[in-house]
């Protein structure tokens, strides 16, 4: 089921803490556009069929990677795409946009994201694998 794109920015903005629905749409654009680089073929494109239509375009025309960042390049490279933001900062936003991911997307779909990402993108959709 896809989430209309109020429902979803109103979660990445209460998971965030964010002020405004305008900071919560910056994060998610930036984030789905770099998760949206690391992910191919038939789980992309599954995955965009459960967001809402303008978050899933930007997942389907993703930023350009030449290689799958490990999880804390991706919070780097987020960091460097938004204007005024730390690792830390970097690092909530991230958490925040890939949990209302994992949420839109239902552990079995999740299951198979995760196999397409470098070892710990678990811990940034808040979704801890056992070991």
């Amino acid at each position: 089921m896809t989430l209309r794109c109020e429902a979803f920015l109103d979660l990445v903005k209460e998971r965030g803490e964010y002020d405004s629905a305008e900071e919560a749409e910056r994060s998610a654009r930036v984030v789905l556009a770099l998760l949206g680089a690391h992910l191919v073929g038939d789980v992309r494109a599954q995955l965009a069929a459960r967001l809402p239509e303008e978050f899933a375009l930007i997942l389907l025309n993703p930023l350009q990677s030449a290689e799958p960042l490990p999880p804390e390049r991706f919070v780097r490279a987020t960091a460097a795409w938004i204007e005024g933001a730390t690792e830390q900062t970097a690092a909530w936003d991230v958490s925040a946009v890939l949990s209302t991911v994992a949420d839109a997307a239902g552990e079995d779909l999740l299951g198979q994201i995760l196999l397409q990402l470098p070892v710990g993108y678990d811990l940034l959709f808040g979704r801890p694998q056992p070991t």
